[in-house]
């Protein structure tokens, strides 16, 4: 790298505060121009507690005018990959203070969508104004298709292959064949000539049941705390609630429960649009709630997802807890299901649960495919819990 473009990369990264320096190195001349002097700019909005344009002698901070505001976002974007991206817009929200801009279509439309982003906008849901809604709705959907491209195929087929471990039936069915059997029992009749795998014998699945084969029930802590990992489980429950052979129910508390299952449990935008973050936390509450769906606790599982910082009856929930798995039912406590890791939670009482015999760690959305499969089949949990988790068990 010659001296020159040292000179500017190092008076990107310092900000304007060390113009009059770098100027004397380079010569005494503008230091930045065209679009370095337009990224440093978009720079100095966030990050120099006083920034001036150096062509203009103007200041550079963001002030309060949507219509720059837009334009800082679309200069963003232009000039940095899109993980930067994400850090920049919300190191303006912390420090700028510009939450209330996420309230308007002009900035919606031009923010990059993210987990703290999305996170933000549904903690003031309640505050966005009628004509920023659909672009408010957009900008969430947008996070939720792209996770769901990502975590969608993998956990169904975790779920589905977990469950179809049944006896196959004797009795011919086209919609019922299972292929992956039929083509690896038949390999050795490959016709060489033709190309194909000519089957002596075909296998099928027994035709499916009416009822569910398993009720998942989905009980998650909506405290502001846990954003992130409601963003993550409001996809898995549409996604669960979208196979067939699951009866799946969602759950959000605070200090009042809320069942989201009716009205919106297929959809995750609409999840999440049902669920209020922040507040205190009744965990006991939301149990006593969530027990009435368990008719066959053999053929349910129990997902709780909170940091455990109870503000209710903690002795209730432990009971509660420890009776659903002295009952068969399978019980799991995700501390977080986040790529960021196990947040601030309430370490004495995840102990108390982890001595009932029942996992309590934090997963990675990645691993959460995994952890189905297993749970599903009945493997030992803990054990697999140790693969998958991303902090410290209890």
């Amino acid at each position: 790298m010659d001296k020159g473009n040292s000179i500017k990369r190092w008076r990107l990264i310092l900000g304007g505060a060390s113009e009059d320096k770098f100027k004397a190195m380079g010569g005494g001349g503008s230091i930045l121009t065209g679009d370095d002097a337009l990224m440093d700019a978009a720079l100095a909005a966030i990050y120099d507690d006083t920034s001036v344009d150096t062509a203009s002698g103007r200041s550079a901070g963001l002030g309060p005018s949507y219509p720059n505001i837009a334009k800082w976002l679309a200069d963003i974007r232009s000039f940095f990959p899109d993980d930067v991206v994400s850090v920049i817009q919300n190191d303006a929200i912390e420090r700028k203070g510009l939450k209330a801009l996420l309230l308007e279509p002009e900035t919606l439309a031009k923010v990059k969508p993210d987990l703290s982003i999305v996170s933000t906008l549904l903690t003031l849901k309640n505050q966005i104004p009628k004509k920023s809604k659909e672009q408010a709705r957009a900008l969430v959907k947008a996070l939720v298709d792209e996770i769901l491209k990502q975590m969608e195929s993998e956990l169904k087929r975790a779920v589905t292959g977990a469950l179809n471990r049944k006896k196959h039936s004797p009795i011919p069915s086209l919609p019922n064949t299972d292929w992956k059997l039929t083509i690896r029992k038949n390999l050795k009749n490959y016709d060489t000539e033709t190309k194909r795998i000519i089957p002596e014998k075909f296998y099928f699945f027994e035709n499916r049941r009416v009822n569910k084969d398993w009720r998942i029930i989905l009980d998650m802590d909506q405290s502001g705390s846990m954003a992130d990992s409601i963003i993550y489980a409001s996809i898995m429950g549409s996604v669960f609630a979208s196979i067939p052979a699951l009866d799946t129910r969602i759950v959000a508390f605070d200090t009042e429960v809320v069942d989201l299952t009716e009205s919106c449990g297929s959809d995750p935008v609409e999840i999440l649009f049902g669920v209020q973050l922040g507040g205190g936390t009744d965990i006991n509450k939301s149990l006593k709630y969530c027990t009435q769906f368990i008719d066959n606790p053999k053929k349910t599982m129990f997902i709780l997802i909170s940091d455990l910082f109870e503000g209710g009856v903690e002795a209730g929930l432990l009971r509660q807890l420890g009776d659903m798995r002295e009952s068969g039912v399978t019980v799991l406590v995700l501390l977080a299901l986040s790529d960021r890791g196990v947040p601030s939670y309430d370490i004495t009482l995840a102990k108390k649960i982890a001595n009932l015999g029942i996992p309590t760690f934090g997963c990675t959305p990645a691993k959460l495919p995994e952890l189905m499969g297993c749970a599903l089949k009945g493997d030992d949990l803990h054990a697999v819990a140790e693969r998958v988790k991303i902090g410290a068990k209890g």
